[in-house]
């Protein structure tokens, strides 16, 4: 399997970058539409979406442990590095934790868990009146719900920011670490 260079990204590096990140975008603006609307006619879908790209993001962090980070394509401030390297450690670890509560929130809050249909985890709903759930472990549902909801909110201003950098690198510094993200060769 190709690896990193600094002048060329993995196929497979480009490939799971862009299919987590717009993936986790609309999860994200998603999420906010059902909490905002309270519609939750989306929460099937938005689990089923959620559970599938968690085993993405799962080969995309073992990728990364292999293949290392890329180097940087130019020469940049020390600050620079260090905020780079901050963000892109929140957003691998957020892309685990946020489909990781979620389904925490979900199957402990007796909800169960189904991916298109196809239930992995059965639900807890209470015989005498099926519109309830009985959490198999409420704390842990709360703890699934609070960090589902907040982790969420770090991500978001971490992909802001990563998103500023990239236009940053394009237009201010007009190096070529967007081509090199979108399957471009670095000159």
């Amino acid at each position: 399997m190709t690896k990193d260079t600094k002048e060329k990204l993995s196929p497979l590096t480009i490939t799971l970058h862009w299919i987590v990140g717009l993936t986790i975008i609309g999860l994200l603006a998603l999420g906010i539409y059902m909490s905002q609307a309270s519609d939750y006619g989306f929460y099937p879908l938005h689990k089923s979406i959620g559970i599938t790209i968690f085993l993405i993001i799962i080969t995309r962090v073992i990728w990364r442990l292999i293949n290392g980070w890329p180097e940087p394509v130019s020469q940049y401030q020390k600050i620079e590095h260090m905020l780079a390297r901050i963000i892109h450690y929140i957003l691998l670890i957020g892309s685990v934790l946020i489909p990781l509560s979620g389904m925490i929130m979900s199957i402990m809050g007796g909800h169960g868990a189904a991916i298109f249909g196809l239930e992995i985890a059965a639900r807890n709903f209470d015989p005498l009146d099926p519109s309830k759930a009985i959490p198999h472990n409420a704390e842990l549902a709360k703890l699934g719900s609070f960090l589902h909801e907040w982790v969420s909110y770090v991500v978001i201003g971490a992909l802001v920011l990563h998103v500023a950098g990239a236009l940053k690198h394009h237009f201010i510094s007009k190096d070529a670490t967007l081509r090199r993200m979108l399957g471009g060769k670095v000159s």
